[in-house]
C-alpha cells in the first residue's frame, strides 16, 4: 500500500516555476515507478511525466519536454516536479500516482495509486 500527498502548487504568472513535492507513506514506495498528471476543468486527466523506480528512465508530454523535470529521492520517499516557463495553459490540477512496478507508463489506468492533486494556477 502506497498513500500520497502532493504540495507546493500555487498561483504563479506566466514565465515563472513551481517545484511540486509528493511525499509517499509505505515501504514499497522505491519499487514504484511514478507518474505526474493534471486534469483541466472540463477535460480528461493527462499524463505530464514519469520516472522509474531507479530515477534511470523518464518519459514526458510533448508540451512540457524542456520545460519540466521530474526527479524523485528515494530515501525521502518524495517526487517532485519541476516546472519551469510555465504558461497559462498548464493550469490543471496536479496529480501524482504510484505505478506498482518498477517501469513508466503514460497510461492512466497503469497507476495504482493516486494522490488528492495540488492546484497550479497560472496567470498570464
Amino acid at each position: 500500500q502506497v498513500q500520497l500527498v502532493e504540495s507546493g502548487g500555487g498561483l504563479v504568472q506566466a514565465g515563472g516555476s513551481l517545484r511540486l513535492s509528493c511525499e509517499a507513506t509505505g515501504r514499497d514506495f522505491r519499487y514504484n515507478a511514478m507518474g505526474w498528471f493534471r486534469q483541466a476543468p472540463g477535460k480528461e486527466r493527462e499524463f505530464v511525466a514519469a520516472i522509474s523506480w531507479n530515477g534511470e528512465n523518464t518519459e514526458y508530454l510533448d508540451s512540457v519536454k524542456g520545460r519540466f523535470t521530474v526527479s524523485r529521492n528515494n530515501a525521502k520517499n518524495t517526487v517532485y516536479l519541476q516546472m519551469n516557463s510555465l504558461k497559462p495553459e498548464d493550469t490543471a490540477v496536479y496529480y501524482c500516482a504510484a505505478r506498482g512496478l518498477g517501469s513508466t507508463s503514460s497510461k492512466t489506468n497503469d497507476y495504482k495509486y493516486w494522490g488528492q492533486g495540488t492546484q497550479v494556477t497560472v496567470s498570464s
